[in-house]
């Protein structure tokens, strides 16, 4: 093989690993508008792990919808029944220290879907800027199913001054 053709091969390589690690391991996401604020804000550059599967509670995944993704936290796991009471998380009616700084309005799962507990393989996802956050409590984005969960996110690349593991 002459030098040029291995030069080229060297970069087929290159680019074979970049699209597999970016397909199938961690890819940027950016974050579009205010839901997360104060703990992400509007075009912060997130890494996207899509090799973690297993999702606890307050964990900020990533949420295919359509053509679009949205970035929020699991607050409800399968299996449990929540709601909110004066500001307070209740998970299977006890309290629960909630992360956001954010003040939640009163609701109770079974008056939102008409269940007692998080189906199986379905999560409950809210915004940290709760007042403004579509999330779960509302029909539009509803339970979440696990399959639509592309992955976690815990590091920020950008803002450059931001950059770390998200608190």
């Amino acid at each position: 093989m002459n030098n040029k053709v291995k030069e080229i091969l060297s970069y087929v390589i290159i680019i074979i690993v970049v699209v597999l690690f970016r397909t199938f391991i961690a890819t940027p996401v950016r974050v579009d508008g205010d839901s997360m604020d104060d703990t992400l804000k509007n075009n912060n550059i997130l890494i996207l792990n899509k090799l973690d599967r297993s999702y606890n509670r307050f964990d900020i995944v990533v949420i295919k919808r359509g053509k679009s993704k949205l970035i929020k936290r699991i607050i409800g796991l399968p299996g449990e029944y929540i709601k909110y009471k004066n500001n307070e998380l209740y998970i299977n009616n006890k309290v629960i220290d909630d992360v956001s700084i954010s003040r939640t309005g009163d609701f109770d799962l079974k008056e939102l879907y008409d269940v007692d507990i998080i189906p199986p393989n379905y999560y409950f996802v809210m915004g940290d800027n709760r007042g403004l956050s579509l999330d779960s409590r509302y029909n539009q984005i509803g339970l979440i199913k696990k399959s639509d969960i592309v992955g976690t996110v815990s590091i920020r690349i950008f803002p450059f001054s931001k950059i770390g593991k998200i608190k």
